[in-house]
């Protein structure tokens, strides 16, 4: 799908770090180097003040262990060099922009921004801002390579849990399944068209006089994700995007501009900018057809009716999913929701999104919620009706009926596993350096190879 990108807390870390830069006074010592990269004394501090900005409390962290944590993050970025993971300029100048753009939303302006942070210049500030990401960038991809190569198998998971202290097995919180029926507003005929026809002016206009697609695209696009750099995305055929969306670019060559075509988030255009071996670089525009007032009276009005069918035996909850919801991800599992962050079909209510929380948490078995709205993830209205299918109390954890969380916590320790051998053979054969009082830290890799 289409990722809607969010301001995160990688944004607050941004902040903090290039404002912990200016406002250094002394002249910073070396104490340490990997491969090519050099940790300096004040990098210690920005890292402290990047944990505070996420409210992590750090009286209990040493600067030993801190200077470890950089040690780390500067081996994967070396290693992702040597291992030739390339993040190209185009890559670290997108999220640049995303980061700026966010500093003057917060601050009012780009002369506001150099000035909080006492630099020189806008190309002083971005070329530091560069830097920043990149390395995260190299980080955060050798990291991924480490675990996605790690998988675990069934007798694995079983090892796991017969290794496990009865007296320390994990205890469950009080769950629940729940299923929903989503009814969306019907867009009409007319609708559709006019946003057809008013894409298929832009690429007349693009085509035929020259217009900027990359201008087109910040002013009419309305994907958030990617409107403010022109529509752009980089893809390859494993990119987690709509099929018709990756269809549609797959099929056109450097240069070419497509006809409007529909995915679930609305009409798009697509200008293919380069194609470089497996790797798409493009722009888009993504436009909605409005919906009007009456259509959206009409779905509730719907979601309601379904709800009365139910509540009076006419029909059962899952049978009304799969015959009248309109989320073909959900329908034909008679509406029952999945936990985006487990992959199962359980959602601990003391974890559970608030908004669903809300309407879910007081209904008793075989009630059925009224029909409330929400917004799908292209900002476009819906009504739902919702019930819960099941409840599972406060429990220890259960082999049989906990395999899939007790499948991601073996998971998880095969994959930390992995990344310590993948640490101590690395720092085997890297250079590392490390310099004064910090030679003297005890560390759980051996960064001094003793």
């Amino acid at each position: 799908m289409i990722l809607i990108k969010k301001i995160s807390l990688f944004a607050a870390f941004l902040l903090v770090t290039i404002s912990a830069s200016a406002q250094k006074t002394k002249i910073d010592g070396v104490v340490g180097v990997v491969g090519d990269y050099v940790i300096l004394d004040s990098d210690i501090d920005k890292t402290y003040l990047e944990l505070k900005q996420q409210g992590v409390e750090t009286k209990e962290i040493s600067r030993c262990q801190m200077f470890g944590k950089l040690l780390e993050d500067k081996l994967y970025a070396h290693q992702a060099i040597q291992d030739s993971i390339v993040v190209t300029d185009t890559e670290v100048n997108q999220k640049l922009d995303e980061q700026l753009n966010y500093m003057v939303e917060q601050l009012g302006s780009m002369e506001k921004v150099v000035q909080y942070f006492k630099k020189s210049s806008v190309e002083d500030f971005k070329t530091e801002l560069f830097d920043i990401i990149k390395m995260n960038k190299l980080t955060s991809e050798m990291q991924k390579k480490i675990v996605d190569e790690v998988k675990i198998t069934p007798e694995e998971v079983r090892d796991f849990f017969k290794a496990i202290p009865k007296d320390d097995l994990p205890v469950f919180g009080a769950e629940m399944e729940v299923a929903q029926i989503v009814i969306k507003p019907e867009v009409s005929k007319e609708a559709k068209q006019a946003v057809i026809d008013q894409l298929k002016a832009f690429k007349k206009d693009i085509q035929e006089n020259g217009a900027s697609f990359f201008t087109k695209a910040v002013l009419y696009s309305e994907d958030p994700g990617s409107k403010n750099n022109g529509g752009y995305y980089k893809m390859n055929r494993k990119t987690q995007f709509v099929k018709e969306f990756k269809d549609v670019a797959f099929s056109l060559q450097e240069g070419e501009i497509s006809e409007p075509f529909e995915t679930e988030f609305g009409y798009h255009i697509i200008q293919v900018d380069k194609i470089k071996g497996q790797d798409v670089e493009l722009r888009h525009i993504v436009i909605a057809p409005k919906v009007p007032e009456a259509a959206l009276k009409a779905a509730k009005e719907k979601a309601e009716s379904i709800r009365t069918k139910i509540l009076n035996k006419e029909i059962t909850f899952a049978e009304a999913a799969r015959t009248m919801s309109e989320e073909k991800e959900t329908k034909n599992d008679g509406g029952v929701l999945t936990n985006p962050k487990t992959q199962d079909t359980r959602f601990e209510l003391t974890k559970m999104d608030p908004a669903m929380y809300s309407v879910v948490a007081n209904l008793k078995d075989g009630e059925v919620s009224y029909a409330v709205s929400e917004d799908d993830r292209t900002g476009r209205k819906f009504y739902k009706i919702m019930t819960v299918t099941n409840r599972f109390n406060e429990h220890t954890a259960d082999y049989s009926k906990d395999y899939i969380r007790l499948k991601e916590l073996a998971l998880k320790e095969k994959q930390l596993k992995a990344i310590a051998k993948w640490s101590e053979e690395k720092i085997k054969e890297t250079h590392i350096k490390i310099n004064g009082e910090y030679r003297d830290c005890t560390y759980t890799n051996n960064w001094l190879k003793k």
